[in-house]
């Protein structure tokens, strides 16, 4: 059984695969490629995958919907791929689940560092934690089974979403810089992407509060980050 992070690279420009797959292959990974969503998605109910890179505009299925239904099914982390000025397909991604993004043209030193921060973040949520659940008002999280308890109900939450919400849980009160949140939660490799966070903090508000526009939880310190009250 080959026990190498396997990833699946998806897009429909053959240069750009074979350049990422020769890339990954010398440094010990086990590549897949796809050329279009449709042959992503055979190989993905056909193999063991560890991650998934994804260029957005693809024919026959672009990677919107290939997301979209790789996270009915699966949490596997998923990189997507985006031209210059894609930034609403960008967004657009990260509320359907995609993990992580690369602007094109990229280096193979940008790709390595994406992947391992998401492969990294993917571990953490494997690790076995210092207490087994943390509550905070109506909200529970199980920090063994990685579960979310919402006043009663089981909530569905990506890796990434779980650990954010349990970084802020374990904070409560405390005013959180933007740079902090994301180089505890997605690594020290980052620090400027605020995107990410209004649109994770947006999709957590969506999940654990009664009203959105008027969070009891999460709340932002404009210009300084966010905070959690319990």
């Amino acid at each position: 059984m080959n026990t190498l992070p396997t990833v699946l690279v998806v897009d429909d420009e053959r240069p750009l695969r074979d350049f990422v797959r020769r890339n990954l292959d010398v440094r010990g990974f086990h590549t897949l490629t796809a050329a279009n969503g449709m042959e992503a998605l055979a190989a993905f109910e056909t193999q063991h995958i560890d991650l998934v890179i994804l260029d957005i505009m693809m024919p026959h299925l672009d990677g919107l919907e290939t997301t979209r239904r790789i996270r009915q099914t699966s949490t596997v982390p998923i990189i997507i791929l985006t031209a210059l000025g894609e930034e609403e397909d960008k967004i657009k991604a990260f509320d359907l689940g995609a993990d992580d993004y690369l602007t094109k043209p990229f280096g193979i030193g940008e790709l390595l560092g994406r992947i391992k921060a998401v492969l990294r973040r993917a571990r953490w949520a494997e690790t076995v934690p210092d207490q087994e659940t943390i509550a905070r008002g109506e909200i529970v999280a199980d920090l063994v089974r990685h579960q979310v308890m919402v006043r009663g109900a089981l909530i569905d939450l990506t890796p990434t979403e779980f650990n954010l919400l349990v970084y802020l849980m374990k904070n409560t009160g405390k005013v959180l810089p933007h740079r902090m949140i994301l180089q505890h939660v997605w690594g020290p490799e980052y620090g400027g992407e605020a995107e990410y966070l209004r649109v994770y903090m947006g999709k957590l508000r969506q999940k654990v509060e009664q009203d959105p526009l008027h969070p009891r939880y999460i709340q932002t310190e404009r210009g300084v980050g966010y905070r959690f009250d319990g």
